[in-house]
């Protein structure tokens, strides 16, 4: 087994209310340790993510002592980890020994934990320990303004989000000039509902330019280390040579997230993440939600990432609920459902989020040069009846969305993202896949194909590897869904039988390359591995997706 050395273990990384009744499902997840690793060499086995977040919700339910064993049994296999340094800060804040906080708080700061994570908190949890004497002077002698972002998003050829958490409630200013001197300005406000976060919408750009942009806090200028730069895409329904990026499956791995760099040079227009994008598996706890949010968004590599490259989001079963979970028709029942959603909207900057206000979900649309793209939510409101024909991943109000975006689409390439797979068998004998909603999925290709509607390219996550698979239809042309979800997680998934082509040796991408300038414009799938190595492609021409 190859060594991972502690100094990546080291690297930056992120890193309750006593008597609180104490969910059954999240207590079931807080309790499972997995076991701990016996050496640093064992940790390439582990899913990392799962170790130090587990304790973060036993704190946030009043069992705190047990997590605070937990972090120092874990730190004596893994001396100087900063998960768990990160951990006994807090456990100690809630047992009121704050001097022994601040130990494991100098501690973390000296092995290169981000102060800012600690500023990030749960803040509830790390209240007393803010108003400790020797918290508050390291902060002011800090004078951090922004702990989080900036983040693109929902960039369009005229429009631009960029989005922040702030350390304390203020206004964000984002002035963006482009190299023709074109200068605009957009600000918003950070509070403490939205989690301390804000997104400053830019309107008014040029098409195709690219963008270098600055941010100040209550008018105070923000030092970033990464170069702050985006490009709008280019002029909406024309031709373009287009690279997207996309994948799922990224759990908090810090020998892994190396993975966002390499994102970065890819110079991709768009990154779309596709689900399981955090894995906080505990939808009764938003401060083990916020937690999860928070180690991704402190890593240095993802800030870089995310300030150059604009991002497009929905989610999965483990950033909504837990193990294929399913949110149930109701849009307000089980209750933890909308405060789920709350968080993931504070921490993305996505054109729109589901129906309205009134009906809610992660659902959205965008277009890129002459390519539309349809987000699906496949989670809020499925629902596994024992009828199959009641039987619904979407639920009615999305469905009929996305059938009339579809029916209005002009678009040449027109690509359907789910966060899970579409072909049939990628994972058999599950019902978690669209193989346990084949009536709903059926009613979607057929309207496809009853509409006439060309240029439909179906994308997906979920599995743990990268995979091209053919659907053959009888009365259109075939479809094909391409999947990937092994960004930054360790466990692999097997491949499966029947695709054309599968990998999951490494972590690993996908990358559409997509060029409607041609006479028969071109989409090509690509899977790269975390080293940078390019493992197998296809190309799809307009005329293979058209009905004859």
């Amino acid at each position: 087994m190859r060594k991972i050395s502690i100094s990546l273990i080291l690297c930056c990384a992120f890193a309750g209310s006593a008597g609180a009744q104490i969910p059954e499902r999240a207590l079931a997840e807080a309790s499972k340790n997995k076991g701990l690793p016996q050496n640093v060499e064992e940790l390439e086995g582990i899913q990392y993510k799962k170790q130090n977040r587990n304790q973060i919700t036993l704190i946030a339910l009043g069992r705190t002592q047990e997590a605070a064993a937990h972090y120092e049994s874990y730190l004596k296999t893994i001396p100087g980890d900063l998960e768990a340094l990160f951990g006994l800060a807090v456990a100690y804040t809630q047992l009121g020994d704050l001097g022994k906080a601040m130990s494991y708080v100098d501690q973390a700061l000296a092995g290169g934990l981000p102060f800012e994570r600690f500023l990030a908190g749960p803040r509830n949890l790390l209240a007393p320990l803010y108003a400790h004497p020797p918290f508050k002077a390291l902060k002011e002698k800090r004078g951090i303004r922004l702990i989080h972002g900036p983040m693109v998003g929902a960039v369009t050829s005229n429009s631009a989000n960029i989005w922040v958490r702030t350390a304390a409630q203020g206004r964000v200013e984002v002035r963006a000039r482009s190299a023709s001197g074109a200068a605009h300005t957009a600000s918003a406000w950070s509070s403490a509902d939205a989690d301390y976060t804000a997104v400053a919408e830019l309107r008014g750009l040029e098409p195709g330019a690219a963008y270098r942009y600055e941010v100040t806090v209550n008018g105070d200028a923000v030092t970033l280390a990464a170069p702050t730069t985006f490009r709008t895409m280019p002029a909406t329904g024309k031709p373009a040579k287009i690279s997207l990026g996309f994948g799922g499956g990224a759990g908090f791995t810090p020998w892994h997230e190396h993975m966002w760099t390499l994102l970065g040079k890819q110079d991709f227009d768009a990154f779309l993440l596709l689900g399981d994008n955090v894995y906080h598996d505990t939808p009764e706890v938003v401060e083990t939600q916020r937690y999860c949010y928070y180690r991704r968004q402190s890593r240095p590599e993802y800030r870089a990432f995310t300030a150059a490259t604009p991002i497009f989001a929905i989610w999965d079963d483990h950033d909504f609920g837990d193990n294929d979970s399913e949110g149930g028709p109701d849009r307000e029942f089980p209750a933890w459902k909308r405060p789920v959603l709350d968080v993931f909207t504070e921490n993305f900057a996505n054109p729109y989020y589901g129906g309205s206000p009134g009906i809610p979900g992660v659902w959205f649309d965008t277009s890129i040069a002459d390519i539309d793209l349809f987000f699906l939510d496949t989670r809020y409101y499925r629902s596994f009846d024992a009828t199959k024909e009641n039987r619904s991943m979407l639920g009615p109000v999305q469905l009929a969305w996305l059938f009339e975006r579809l029916a209005q689409s002009t678009a040449t390439f027109k690509i359907i993202a789910s966060s899970v797979p579409w072909a049939e068998n990628v994972k058999p004998g599950s019902n978690d896949t669209w193989d346990g909603f084949a009536e709903e999925r059926e009613k979607i290709y057929s309207f496809i194909e009853d509409q006439r509607i060309d240029g439909v390219v179906l994308i997906s996550a979920d599995r743990h590897r990268s995979d091209a698979w053919r659907i053959p239809r009888q009365n259109g042309y075939d479809f094909y869904d391409f999947m990937s979800s092994k960004l930054t997680n360790v466990i692999k998934h097997r491949l499966m039988p029947g695709c054309l082509f599968g990998y999951n040796e490494k972590c690993s991408f996908g990358k559409l390359d997509i060029d409607t300038t041609k006479d028969d414009p071109s989409l090509t799938y690509t899977i790269v591995n975390i080293d940078g190595e390019t493992i197998d492609s296809i190309t799809l021409t307009r005329s293979m997706l058209e009905h004859k």
